[in-house]
């Protein structure tokens, strides 16, 4: 009985573990680990799936790891043709996803875009960009995504050797709308050239070489997009050699804040002076990629040239020419020498007289600022906004200093600020120069967060709780990967990537928080939200929040953590029951019994013995 209860019990126990094991999902079922865009993939990743709408811009975002076994100084991504139908799609593939689900040009799986270096096993979010086709149907699309790494510059196809080709999924969906966000004509478009940039400089008679940085600071993508600098055959104006037939930069498209290169070389005029030049330049773009009127966009950058000293240009038509110095800025420095909006600061000036001949004296000094909103940018903290100079000889140089003050409500960037000088020469009286300095304003990155919505606010080893909160940017710049990450000894190490928050925006986290071990403190997390400014310099503010990690006590009703027992052997029942429960009553009263049947029996044999012997004395007595 005893071995026919253990194999039952056995038998429970193994039908109870196999329902068990066939109930667990799987670790992508309950989204445990990294979820990779494909399973077999090795370099693209992606946190959840990509979603768009048809005929909208979709920026498809995934992080990107090297898995090359070295260090790449030059990555580049682009869409691929692998995998997909391109053009001949039949209704199949546009209903089940195998169609690529952008708009395409000539140049689409052409143009590798650069993405930086990447360090071997490092990981760095990226993304690519396109208009989702208005012919789709709601549902899931692969897209085939190329990894090059550039090997030499100086090839016609720019020396990009791909890596890998792997896919990402994408959910897309049809649009409701009949017109196009992207397409708002209310939006602002706006173009910042050489910003973080040095001025050029170039010596006659040596080429120069340059390049211009031009970044995208409109509120959405621009396409087909021309960048021409305007030639001029006036030497005073433009300084160099017209060679080509034009200098124009073709892009098809460029995103918000994305920067692209302007790669320019000039030989220098020889009847060109020494100076600055203001070199024009006009930039064509539409603002949808189905080639609608182009918009134009004007602005100007600055080039320094080492020539020959400037010539009066009164020699034509004054016969009474008089000569004069040339006064320009040698160089500058401010102090503190990051510039931040709100604050006062110094300004160091090195005036220079270029003239090889010509003295000049009672120099006069004035500064003018560049207006936003129609207000000066920079003011005078302290003193006068001009300063005397009592003479300056040629060739001499003469420091002067000025007290300034930033406005505090300013956008970061380059401001323009000019020097106006009115001196005398010996043949010149009261002669006036103008000479002009940029100085960067930078803005003090702020944010701040909402209310952690914790759920739930505690939890037992091994469980989850979601955690959600917003980052808003007060300030006035953008916020670069943004991250929040979660540290304490109670949970595990968790990190949250939000990306870039624009000024006045918010950016979310949602996230879950596993607990590892029983809190042994107050329960505090440190959240750590950290940020990147535009050069990459990397900030944190720390907040926390509480959660409440304890043991769990669930594995201890569990029959599987249990110990085994040996099994109990149930009493019998029936009269073998009584018997077992009762022997020692029943031997008692079987004892009592007998003796009481002993006694009888005897009794009655000696009854009988004692008659026989009495009818044997009578016969005896009648002989």
């Amino acid at each position: 009985m005893k071995n026919t209860f253990r194999r039952w019990i056995a038998l429970v126990l193994t039908v109870i573990w196999t329902v068990g094991f066939l109930a667990v999902p799987e670790a992508g079922e309950r989204g445990i680990g990294k979820i990779r865009a494909f399973a077999d993939n090795q370099w693209i990743f992606t946190d959840k799936i990509p979603s768009g709408k048809t005929g909208k811009s979709m920026t498809v975002s995934f992080r990107l790891r090297n898995n090359s076994g070295h260090d790449i100084k030059r990555l580049g991504i682009r869409f691929d043709t692998n995998g997909v139908d391109i053009g001949d799609e039949d209704e199949d593939d546009l209903k089940y996803g195998y169609a690529f689900p952008f708009e395409t040009t000539d140049s689409t799986f052409e143009k590798v875009k650069s993405v930086g270096s990447l360090n071997d096993r490092k990981e760095k979010t990226v993304s690519l960009t396109g208009r989702v086709r208005r012919d789709l149907q709601n549902g899931y699309y692969t897209v085939p995504i190329s990894v090059f790494e550039q090997v030499d510059s100086s090839q016609d196809d720019g020396g990009w050797v791909e890596l890998t080709s792997e896919n990402v999924r994408v959910w897309i969906s049809v649009s409701t709308s009949s017109t196009d966000d992207d397409d708002d004509e209310t939006k602002t478009y706006d173009f910042v050239l050489g910003e973080g940039q040095s001025t050029p400089y170039g010596t006659y008679p040596n080429v120069l070489n340059f390049s211009i940085n031009l970044r995208n600071n409109s509120p959405a993508t621009v396409y087909n997009v021309k960048a021409s600098i305007i030639l001029d055959a006036d030497s005073a104006k433009f300084p160099f050699r017209i060679n080509d037939v034009n200098y124009d930069r073709m892009f098809e498209k460029i995103g918000v804040d994305e920067v692209v290169p302007l790669d320019y070389s000039f030989a220098i005029r020889q009847d060109s002076y020494t100076g600055y030049y203001p070199i024009q330049m006009k930039i064509y773009y539409s603002k949808s990629s189905t080639g609608e009127e182009l918009q134009t966009f004007e602005t100007t950058f600055f080039v320094h040239i080492t020539s020959k000293p400037k010539e009066d240009e009164q020699n034509d038509f004054n016969e009474h020419d008089r000569t004069k110095a040339r006064l320009i800025v040698d160089g500058f420095s401010t102090d503190p020498e990051k510039i931040t909006a709100g604050e006062s600061f110094d300004l160091t000036l090195q005036i220079k007289n270029a003239s090889g001949s010509v003295s000049a004296s009672d120099v006069l000094l004035t500064v003018e600022s560049e207006k936003a909103s129609d207000s000066p940018v920079f003011t005078t903290a302290e003193g006068s906004s001009s300063v005397a100079i009592s003479s300056l000889p040629a060739g001499g140089t003469q420091t002067v200093k000025f007290r300034l003050s930033s406005r505090a409500g300013v956008d970061q960037r380059s401001y323009a600020l000019t020097i106006k000088a009115k001196y005398d020469s010996p043949e010149y009286k009261n002669a006036e120069d103008s000479m002009s300095v940029d100085l960067p304003v930078y803005q003090i990155p702020r944010l701040n967060t909402g209310t952690f919505e914790v759920m739930p606010d505690s939890i037992s080893v091994g469980e989850e709780s979601n955690v959600m909160f917003g980052i808003n940017n007060t300030g006035r710049v953008t916020l670069y990967n943004v991250m929040a990450t979660f540290e304490a000894d109670s949970i595990q190490k968790t990190d949250a990537y939000v990306g870039n928050i624009k000024s006045g925006e918010t950016g979310n986290v949602d996230c879950m928080l596993t607990g590892i071990a029983p809190t042994m403190d107050d329960g505090k997390i440190k959240v750590t939200i950290s940020y990147e400014d535009e050069n990459g310099n990397v900030s944190a503010v720390e907040k926390e929040l509480s959660l409440t990690v304890t043991e769990d006590f669930s594995s201890m009703d569990d029959p599987m953590n249990q110990e085994p027992m040996e099994p109990i052997e149930e009493p019998p029942t029936g009269v073998l029951g009584i018997l077992t429960q009762h022997w020692i009553v029943l031997v008692i009263a079987t004892v009592i019994v007998l003796g009481i049947l002993v006694m009888v029996i005897g009794r009655r044999i000696w009854k009988k013995r004692r008659k026989q012997h009495q009818e044997a004395d009578e016969d005896e007595s009648e002989e």
